[in-house]
């Protein structure tokens, strides 16, 4: 009988969680507010991305206004902390008590995936402006992408090196979603272009010491080792590269963009320079449209420079600005969801389209060299590979 009732009560609970998350989407699309609940880890280990996307929403707001089809557009941000069990308990307040039209951040992929259930039940559009395991799509019908996926750049990186003198390659992932991610597509890749994988090294991702690992590279002397780090880590890694003289043994650093990281860039010295990375957007993109994104952002915040989270969380609130006018400030969450698929527009990082069919970006992906320009470092383009789509839904 015990059993029973218990089973009996989840059941209740179950329902009741749901009716409650199926009930704020007749409210909301009657309310003269548009709101957007933004869920980023705003302190914790991955604070940079939180700030980072935060401030580019506000800019975008700050020059589109926040009037958009007759609706008012309210900004709720809420700070998860990069924790799963904490973004899935903040989604569910920002869509049954807050009533939000749009829920949308997200810096890791375990947070992504909490809250995807939540978007699905309740129909609430989820866009994800950072988290970049290739899955996450799949995670909900409700999801789309502003960001980026990890097999994107990373096939990128499996096809430059071994045309560039880089035979044998030691692999450094963090050990999680997109390390797994880059692991897998760069070491296909570069595999397929006739290199060989000497050893593949995953770190932990909370508290990671690289030192140990970065030894192991030594030893193992590849042409040179693929990294690749969440965003807020680069600088970790760069250092301790640096210390113990790798450059020096002759071992090249090759990466994915989250390494040279734009904003963290300048603080690694010039021990970065010469290292060539794979991303889909950097400081430095020589477009009049980034140039103007750089010096509004510059100017809103003197003590930060956007990187590659921040054109994410830009483009995003783009993306849903312009559901929200193709629906003519009406649509609950399905005619919102429907009229982001397919947007294709001129993003500071270039041109790019939502696909219709993953709801996922389409983007060109840059071969970048960190140099120095008036005293400053950045992640300069030398090669573009156009409109690449994820990998990883290829198939």
């Amino acid at each position: 009988m015990q059993r029973r009732h218990l089973i009996q009560t989840a059941g209740l609970s179950a329902i009741a969680l749901a009716t409650a998350l199926a009930l704020p989407l007749a409210s909301a699309q009657n309310s003269n507010t548009f709101k957007i609940g933004l869920i980023l880890p705003m302190t914790g280990q991955q604070a940079s991305t939180g700030r980072q996307i935060e401030a580019a929403a506000r800019l975008y707001m700050a020059q589109n206004g926040d009037t958009v089809a007759g609706k008012k557009i309210e900004l709720i941000v809420k700070d998860d902390v990069a924790t799963p069990d904490v973004t899935k308990r903040l989604a569910q307040e920002l869509i049954v008590n807050d009533k939000v039209n749009v829920i949308a951040g997200f810096g890791v992929t375990p947070a992504a995936l909490a809250a995807a259930p939540l978007a699905t039940q309740s129909k609430t559009p989820q866009v994800v402006m950072a988290a970049a395991t290739s899955s996450i799509t799949e995670a909900s019908p409700y999801i789309v992408r502003t960001s980026f996926t990890l097999p994107q750049v990373s096939v990128v990186m499996g096809d430059w090196a071994p045309k560039n003198g880089v035979k044998t390659v030691v692999t450094l992932v963090a050990d999680y979603g997109p390390g797994n991610d880059a692991e897998k597509f760069f070491s296909e890749r570069f595999q397929l272009n006739g290199g060989k994988v000497i050893e593949k090294l995953r770190v932990p991702l909370r508290n990671p010491d690289f030192a140990p690992f970065l030894q192991k590279v030594r030893d193992a002397k590849p042409d040179a080792l693929f990294v690749f780090v969440p965003s807020g880590a680069g600088a970790a890694v760069m250092k301790q590269f640096l210390e113990r003289g790798m450059d020096k043994a002759g071992i090249k650093l090759i990466a994915t963009g989250d390494v040279t990281d734009d904003d963290q860039l300048n603080d690694m010295g010039d021990g970065a320079l010469g290292v060539v990375t794979s991303h889909h957007y950097s400081t430095a993109h020589p477009s009049a449209l980034n140039k103007k994104f750089v010096e509004a952002f510059q100017k809103a915040n003197p003590k930060m420079r956007p990187n590659f989270m921040a054109v994410g969380g830009y483009d995003g609130m783009r993306v849903i600005y312009e559901a929200l006018k193709a629906t003519k400030g009406q649509g609950g969450g399905e005619a919102l969801l429907a009229a982001m698929k397919g947007q294709v527009f001129e993003s500071p990082r270039g041109q790019v389209l939502i696909d219709a069919q993953t709801r996922d970006i389409v983007q060109d992906v840059y071969l970048r060299k960190v140099e120095k320009k008036d005293g400053q470092l950045y992640n300069v383009e030398f090669d573009v590979i156009k409109g690449v789509k994820d990998p990883g839904k290829a198939k």
